[in-house]
Order: C-alpha cells, then sequence, then structure tokens
C-alpha cells in the first residue's frame, strides 16, 4: 500500500553506521520519522566520538608508561646559537601504543555501547525521576570511571610543555639529591679504609725522608775523603730503609686496604653515573598527572574531567529524557509480534512475589504444544507398548496349551 502522507527520507550509509553505533534497529528506523533518526545518529555519533577519544587517550598513555625514560626537555642548538626543545618519538614503542589505543578504543566503544543501549527509555516523558536514576545509577557510575581514565591522558597533553619544564627541574633536584645520597653512604667507608692506609703511607714517607737525608750524608762523605767510616753505617742504614718500605709495600693488609679503597671509589662512581638514569626515572604516567594538577589548578582538572564526564554520560541522561515517539512503539509493535509469532504470551503483574512485587506470567504456548505432544506421544507409546505385551503373552500361552512339551525340560 502506498504511503501519500509521509515521505521517508533515504538514509546514507554514515547514518547507518551511526545507527549501528547507537544500538538502533535499522529496519524501524528507515519506516520512521526523520526526527527519530537524528536523535539516534546523534547519539551513535557521541558513542563513536567517545571510543575515538578513548584510542587516543589509551594510545597516548601507553606511550607515556613504556617510552625511553630520559630527560623531560631535550635541548638542541639552532644556527643562530638559540637553545630549542624537542621531543624524540620512539618508533617501536609508538607502533605499540597505536596498537593498545586501537584495543582500548574498542573496549571503550562496546561499553559505552552496552550502556547506552541497555539504558531504557525511563518513563517516556522528559523529566527524570528518582527512580530512573537509581535505576541508572550503575551504567552512570560506570560511565564516570570511563570519562576519567579518558580525560586523564588528554590532559597531561593540554599541558605538556608545562609539565616538561617542571618535570625537568624535578629531574634536576631528584639527581642532586641521588649523588648526595651517594656520597654520604660511601663517604664514611671511605673515610675509614683512608685512614688505614695513611698509617701506611706515613711510614713510607718517613722512610723516604730518612732515604734522601742518608743519601745526602753519603754524597757529602764520599766528597770528603771517600766512603769508609760513618759513609758505610750510612749506606747500610740506608740500605734497611728500602728493605723496610718494601716490605711494608708488599704487606698483605696495606694491598687489602688499597684494594677495598680502589672497589669503593669504583662503586661510587658507577653509582653516581646512574644519577641520569635515576632522574630519568621519574618521568612517569602518575607524576605527569601529578604536575598536571599543579600547573593547571584544581579547577581546570575538574573542569577537563567534568567535560569529558558530561560527554560520556549524555548518551544516558539523553535516553532517560526520550519522548516516546513512532521509532518506540514501532519497536514494541515488532516485538509483540516476534513474542505472537513464536507464542509467547505475558501476563504482566499476575502474581506477587514473597517480596511483595507483583512478577509477570509468561506463558511458552509453542513449548506448551510441543510438551503436550510429547507426553501424548509417549502414552501412546506406552498404551501400544501394553497391547504388544498382551497380544505376546496370549500367543505364548496359546503355545503352551498346543505343545506343553517344548515348555518342559527333562530331568
Amino acid at each position: 500500500m502506498e504511503n501519500n502522507f509521509y515521505e521517508h527520507k533515504r538514509s546514507t550509509r554514515l547514518m547507518r553506521l551511526f545507527w549501528k553505533a547507537a544500538g538502533a534497529d535499522r529496519y524501524i528506523l528507515e519506516r520512521s520519522t526523520y526526527g527519530d533518526q537524528v536523535k539516534y545518529v546523534c547519539l551513535g555519533g557521541i558513542i563513536m566520538a567517545t571510543g575515538v577519544m578513548a584510542a587516543i587517550a589509551g594510545g597516548y598513555a601507553f606511550y607515556t608508561i613504556f617510552e625511553p625514560k630520559g630527560n623531560a626537555i631535550d635541548s638542541f642548538q639552532t644556527v643562530s646559537g638559540i637553545e630549542g626543545s624537542y621531543d624524540r618519538t620512539d618508533i617501536a614503542t609508538a607502533i605499540k601504543a597505536c596498537i593498545f589505543g586501537l584495543i582500548w578504543g574498542a573496549i571503550i566503544f562496546n561499553i559505552d555501547r552496552f550502556i547506552v543501549t541497555s539504558t531504557g527509555k525511563g518513563d517516556g516523558t522528559e523529566a527524570i525521576t528518582r527512580k530512573e536514576l537509581v535505576g541508572a545509577l550503575p551504567r552512570l557510575i560506570m560511565g564516570a570511571i570511563i570519562a576519567l581514565t579518558i580525560s586523564k591522558p588528554v590532559e597531561i597533553r593540554m599541558f605538556k610543555t608545562e609539565i616538561d619544564v617542571a618535570l625537568h627541574e624535578k629531574q634536576i633536584q631528584q639527581q642532586q639529591l641521588y649523588k648526595a645520597n651517594i656520597d654520604s653512604i660511601f663517604k664514611g667507608e671511605i673515610k675509614k679504609k683512608e685512614l688505614t692506609q695513611e698509617r701506611f703511607f706515613k711510614r713510607i714517607h718517613d722512610l723516604d725522608v730518612i732515604s734522601d737525608t742518608l743519601r745526602s750524608r753519603i754524597a757529602w762523605e764520599n766528597s770528603h775523603g771517600g766512603c769508609k767510616g760513618k759513609c758505610l753505617l750510612f749506606i747500610d742504614q740506608r740500605k734497611q730503609n728500602q728493605e723496610e718500605k718494601q716490605t711494608i709495600e708488599n704487606d698483605p693488609e696495606f694491598k687489602k686496604v688499597r684494594s677495598e679503597l680502589d672497589g669503593l671509589e669504583k662503586e661510587r662512581s658507577r653509582k653516581l653515573a646512574e644519577s641520569d638514569k635515576v632522574a630519568a626515572g621519574l618521568d612517569g604516567l602518575l607524576e605527569r598527572i601529578k604536575l598536571a594538577h599543579e600547573k593547571a589548578g584544581w579547577i581546570i582538572s575538574i573542569f577537563v574531567t567534568l567535560l569529558f564526564m558530561t560527554i560520556e554520560l549524555t548518551p544516558i541522561f539523553f535516553k532517560l529524557m526520550l519522548i516516546k515517539s513512532p521509532y518506540d512503539y514501532l519497536e514494541e509493535n515488532i516485538k509483540e509480534l516476534i513474542k505472537a509469532n513464536q507464542g509467547i504470551e505475558i501476563k504482566h503483574n499476575y502474581y506477587p512475589d514473597g517480596e511483595g512485587i507483583e512478577r509477570d506470567l509468561v506463558i511458552n504456548h509453542e513449548v506448551l504444544k510441543m510438551l503436550k505432544e510429547k507426553v501424548k506421544l509417549l502414552e501412546t507409546q506406552s498404551e501400544l507398548s501394553a497391547k504388544a505385551i498382551d497380544a505376546w503373552k496370549d500367543k505364548k500361552l496359546q503355545d503352551i496349551e498346543e505343545h506343553p512339551e517344548d515348555y518342559i525340560a527333562e530331568q
């Protein structure tokens, strides 16, 4: 039958995509009003936009967490001598972040789609009653959590320049603090070893001073009468000094102290060389979120979060505020037709349960029909089996009367 009072708008591929995202029925929408079509296009568009934002935020958060750590500000020098900064993108991490972002966006998209499609239309009026709000509360909480996870990575990207500068300052402070701690840890142990070593060095120094004095005396004696008497005594004493010095240098305790001191110096140098790595470790997602709150202030931070929360929760409130339209009546009609075609009857508020709440009675006529047929078939089969057994019994009794010898065993 032709429709002369209303011409349905032809749906485009983009409209059908948004309808699918909103969980709407294309068959019904194409037979509904243009206003209904636009409503579900907007609803699907918000859900898809949320998924895209989640993909971008998730990918950026993944990259921030797993990117190679370094100074928050990498500087370079231009031809004119002016220093600037640039971001070094790690390709491998960026590819992984893109893959994770797509997966995360798909997860959030499907969760949002489920939340919106599972949210009813309330009482069909624009007003959101307390009962509707309580019923939608679990979905609102889930939506708020999703909005929070999306807003924070976007927030740290919005204030990246300010965060990088503040983070660079904190990294320098952390580096200096780390070096001071390392020095304080090794200083006491090194001082002990140096004092022990100093005792050996002092004796060696004293022996060197005495040997130098003896060498001068020996030279003077040689120039004034030859090497004899005192000169030979000086030579012998100098020789003893050299032997004692060599004994000290070969002393196991002296060698052990020197070895331990060298080991401590090397270990301290190695620890100090790690100061850059320790400072770079400060560059994490949590630290950036903290700095974003410090630099942006709590008002702007809350505003950004509320902005994304509004985008995330709008579809839920939107559905609660929807007034019943031709699409809803057509959908209910099709549902009733499907139930009738499948032999499903629902008697609403048919009986109260133990808590006094009225419950619906669901009657599945198709199931009852199959059940009755099955019961009748089993009863008929039982009746036929009984008749067959009786007939078999009569036949056997007749055979016994005619040929009893066949049924008696000889002893």
